[in-house]
């Protein structure tokens, strides 16, 4: 299984980034082994469509899970078509994250939690 997290940096050490289509990097991890590759996200700087074209990028990857701060309705309709479970409210570095999520401790979401373009704000 590998987990997507949406990060500022590319270390377990770095902080969550809130934002899905507009994080900087995606750190993709095997939550039994932990260990993790960091992918830059091209669709930082998109003018539109971040969202989706995120959600490609992590489809491509093999990811079954995100964990992020918010996905719009967009990037939600794209993870939903690719199988990919979303999982909010996280705060903190990567590493502290994945705890929360070994423990069960954050939310799955059925739909956007934000409105269009909210992380161009």
């Amino acid at each position: 299984m590998k987990i997507a997290v949406t990060a500022k940096g590319n270390e377990l050490t770095s902080e969550m980034d809130p934002r899905f289509g507009r994080c900087r990097f995606f750190l993709i991890v095997d939550p039994n082994t932990k260990e993790f590759e960091a992918v830059e996200n091209k669709s930082a700087m998109a003018t539109g469509g971040a969202g989706p074209q995120a959600s490609q990028t992590i489809s491509r990857l093999g990811v079954e899970v995100l964990i992020t701060g918010n996905v719009g309705p967009n990037a939600f309709e794209a993870l939903k078509a690719s199988g990919i479970r979303v999982l909010i409210g996280a705060s903190g570095t990567v590493e502290e994250i994945l705890g929360k999520y070994d423990k069960g401790e954050l939310e799955e979401i059925q739909g956007a939690s934000v409105g269009s373009h909210s992380g161009m704000r």
